[in-house]
Order: C-alpha cells, then structure tokens, then sequence
C-alpha cells in the first residue's frame, strides 16, 4: 500500500452524525487502498473539514487524526455475503421506502445517505422501509450524476455509503431493545462485485443477521436492475440512548462482538 503520510480530509457534505463523517463513507475511503473485500473498524468519530493522516501499518491501512487513531481496515476474517436474501422487486422497493417506523422521527436527518432533510442531488436519500411479509428492508436508489465519475460509474465510498445506513435502520427498526433510540456504525465488512451506474434504478435491501446485548449485526446488500448483486456487507452496530452524543462509539469496544 502506497499511503504513507497521504492526507484525506472529509467535507461536510458527507456527514453522517452531526460533525462527523458518514461511517460507511468513512469505511470505503479507508477501504479503497485495499485489494477485494475489506473490514473497517471505527475507533472513534471522524472529523470533517481538516486534514486526517492515512498510513500503513504493517498491512493494516489507518485513520488517524493528529496521532489519534479513528478507523483501521484489514483483509476480512471470514467471507462476508454468505446469506444474501432475495432481492425485492423494484415495484416493491419503492413501495416500501420511508414507511420505516425509523421516519416518524429520524435521529439522524441531515445524513449524506438517509437524511430526508438533505436535497435531491446532495444526499443519496436512500429511506429503507419494511418489505410486507419479509424480515428485510428496502429502498431504491438511482445514483445522481453529483457522486459519480466521469466515466459514469459510483465511486467505492458511495458504494459503501449506500450499504451503511440501510442496516442501521433495520437495527433500530428491528432490534429487541426499541428504548435505545440511536445505532452507532462500529465495524463494516462489505466486498464490491460489479460497476454501479449513475441514473440506473438499483435496489438497496438490509436485514438482521444476529444482536449481542448492544451489538447488532445486520447485513445490507445493493442489486442492479437485472437482480446482478453488485456489493454486499456485514455491519456491527452498537445501540446507545438517543440522549448520548450522535457521535461514533468513542469510547465502546467493537473488538470483542464478532467481526462484520
């Protein structure tokens, strides 16, 4: 990995918590100087608008700012994508997107990905919502030309933007403890399959995989118009009181709850 000393800096456009970077955003910057699938772990909150330090270490690609170290990302443990349930239809998605309970209220409105307050053309608003009569959720998303490349295609950290906030929604939506009011990304694993298209009709579909006390697993998966799955991904997140600090989980340890 070339990125010793290489500095990245996050604008605020990609915000997930208030003042802090979208985690799946994050996740895939940090992920991108990696060959195949990779499993980002969030250390701490990363912070916008000011230069951040990527280095290697020893194989491990790192986040730091000013010494402190905010995100790592490695080779995967296990495969991740094992269990990828049937992907709704279009028809079906749109059906269900922003019905989630999740959007009576939502914690988080200005997210780069899940934000209802954020404008068509400057968040992804991707709004998953309980598919009837299945354990899934979904949204569809048709990439704007805002977040793609010249060449037409959805840079990895978009990708990986998209397969956040769907599994986070299907947490707080589906967890047994509806108190907590808040999911904070702690770890995300997800391996790309195939080009994503500015302006093509994709289906995001997200589902719980498993819960841990705080911990909850959820997987969330993006396909193309012909079912192609085109990116999948395993998540662990952590439920904390609405009242906390919309923050990433500064001080929880994500280590000891499985990998994601």
């Amino acid at each position: 990995m070339e990125m010793a000393g290489s500095p990245v800096r996050f604008a605020e456009r990609f915000c997930g918590p208030p003042g802090a970077a979208n985690g799946g955003f994050a996740c895939g910057t940090l992920a991108a100087l990696l060959d195949g699938a990779a499993e980002v772990t969030l250390r701490r909150p990363v912070p916008l608008e000011r230069p951040l330090l990527l280095r290697d270490g020893n194989g491990i690609a790192l986040l730091e700012d000013e010494g402190r170290l905010c995100a790592e990302a490695r080779a995967p443990a296990t495969p991740v994508g094992q269990r990828v349930p049937r992907p709704p239809t279009l028809a079906e998605a749109r059906a269900a997107a922003g019905r989630g309970a999740y959007y009576d209220d939502p914690v988080f409105p200005g997210c780069f990905v899940c934000g209802p307050a954020r404008a068509p053309g400057d968040g992804l608003r991707i709004f998953p919502g309980p598919v009837p009569g299945r354990e899934v959720w979904a949204a569809p998303w048709s990439p704007d030309p805002s977040v793609g490349g010249p060449d037409g295609l959805v840079p990895d950290e978009v990708v990986w933007a998209a397969l956040d906030c769907p599994g986070g929604v299907a947490v707080a939506e589906g967890r047994a403890t509806p108190a907590e009011g808040a999911a904070l990304l702690g770890r995300m694993t997800a391996r790309l399959a195939g080009p994503v298209r500015i302006g093509t009709a994709h289906r995001v579909v997200a589902w719980l995989l498993e819960r841990d006390g705080r911990k909850h697993t959820a997987g969330s998966a993006l396909f193309g118009p012909d079912d192609q799955l085109l990116a999948v991904a395993r998540a662990v997140w952590i439920a904390v009181p609405r009242a906390a600090p919309p923050v990433a989980p500064t001080a929880i340890d994500t280590t000891g709850g499985g990998s994601a």
